[in-house]
């Protein structure tokens, strides 16, 4: 009998050990892309300006590109909200609202008030927050009750439980709002009263939004939808979701919606990403704010710098708000510098913004992060544009960040003390899980 337990022990430490071992890789899984290679082509891969550039990247990141978006860029906060607070306001048939970061504050309750009275209207307001990045105001209940006693429709997307502990580390970093089919919003803000400002003062972080109308619009409500029925059952399709008319052109720009999520193998986001900068041959600026690229991103990066590309990159600086994220991305400046890659970080304040733009006419704004966590593990929301016009919007406003930044030199690098460097290479550990 002793023998048997033993052996009924030792088999149960052996079970212990093998699923702490698939979670642990689970959780510290990467992303398999290599290099980009267009075999038999001496000229590389299409350059954006090529036709079958859009074919090319609808057909690796199933991002669909229609004429006939307006599309208007929005930076930071006070560009931002009051444009969104007056189209949710004349809402008259839905409302769909997801967010990711969330914190109890004033842009949290003026988005409470706004959508109550909607929902008071008649308007059916659906509201969706991640559970784990909008946790703090899932405690709150009041402000949870004002907006359920007025007949908003709150849910929680990936509660952490025990029987879906399998899904913890598989966030959706989605933003995503739609005002009757009509008009959407995606970016990298949220519900937190440091996203108000103007991106230049502390404690008003500088961040990158986008309002648009046109078909992209009916791209953006479908990534509602598909996290909508994961959370709560219900598919929503039909007119009024989805109106005929959001189908037709409105406006000048080509654009569509990235909308990425995890898998097993290659991601939608990794290629999206690897495509962009291998079919860049001018200019490719990138403004990221955990930028944390892997070893093949990196060869890639320096690869663009080399066949005479400009590459630059924007990430936070000293006032981040995650410290062990800019930790790990600095341990990578090395490799990057001595490649051709310049890299800049912003001084002001906290750098949110997630975007790029190559050859003037290439770009997107949203919420991908130039990291693992993003590439193999998030859903994301980035519009993208195939457009000139705001292509060069978007130069235009990188290279105006640029003043507000401080260009990193080898001389910097080589600088760094030992401390620095410590909690570099302890950052670079843990850089999957970033």
């Amino acid at each position: 009998m002793k023998i048997l337990k033993k052996i009924l022990l030792g088999l149960a430490v052996v079970v212990l050990l093998m699923m702490a071992w698939v979670g642990l890789l689970s959780m510290t899984r990467g992303t398999p892309l290599r290099v980009v290679h267009a075999i038999g082509d001496r000229s590389g891969p299409p350059e954006v300006s090529d036709p079958l550039f859009a074919n090319t990247m609808e057909l690796f990141s199933y991002t669909h590109i229609d004429g006939g978006n307006r599309v208007q860029l929005l930076n930071n906060g006070n560009e931002s909200y009051p444009p969104l607070w007056s189209d949710i306001r004349s809402a008259r048939q839905t409302l769909t609202v997801q967010l990711y970061y969330c914190q109890p504050g004033a842009v949290a309750d003026s988005l409470a008030r706004y959508l109550g009275a909607r929902a008071r209207a008649k308007v059916r307001v659906l509201l969706l927050l991640d559970a784990f990045g909008a946790s703090a105001l899932m405690k709150d209940e009041p402000w949870v009750k004002s907006l359920t006693d007025a007949g908003v429709e709150v849910r929680w997307l990936r509660p952490v439980r025990w029987y879906s502990v399998h899904k913890a580390n598989n966030r959706s970093h989605v933003r995503a709002i739609v005002i009757d089919g009509r008009v959407g919003y995606t970016g990298g803000f949220g519900l937190a009263d440091y996203w108000l400002g103007d991106g230049k003062h502390d404690e008003q972080w500088r961040d990158s939004n986008v309002r648009f109308e046109g078909p992209a619009v009916m791209q953006l409500q479908a990534a509602f939808a598909a996290a909508w029925v994961e959370a709560t059952g219900e598919m929503l399709i039909g007119d009024l979701y989805f109106p005929r008319a959001s189908f037709l052109p409105v406006g000048p720009s080509q654009a569509g919606l990235l909308f990425t999520g995890p898998t097993t193998g290659s991601t939608t986001a990794e290629r999206f990403m690897a495509v962009s900068i291998a079919s860049a041959r001018k200019t490719y600026y990138a403004a990221n704010s955990y930028f944390v690229p892997d070893d093949d991103f990196r060869r890639l990066l320096v690869k663009a710098a080399k066949r005479g590309v400009d590459v630059r990159i924007l990430t936070a600086g000293p006032k981040t708000d995650v410290k062990t994220t800019t930790y790990a991305g600095r341990a990578r400046y090395p490799e990057l510098l001595e490649g051709g890659v310049r890299i800049y970080e912003y001084q002001p304040t906290m750098m949110h913004s997630k975007t790029f733009v190559v050859d003037g006419l290439w770009s997107t704004v949203g919420s991908l992060n130039f990291d693992n966590r993003s590439l193999a593990f998030n859903n994301e929301s980035n519009l993208v544009m195939l457009d000139e016009a705001l292509g060069a919007q978007m130069d235009s406003i990188f290279l105006a960040d640029l003043r507000y930044s401080k260009e990193v030199t080898m001389a910097d690098v080589n600088a760094r003390n030992w401390i620095q460097r410590g909690l570099e290479w302890g950052a670079t550990i843990l850089a999957r899980m970033l």
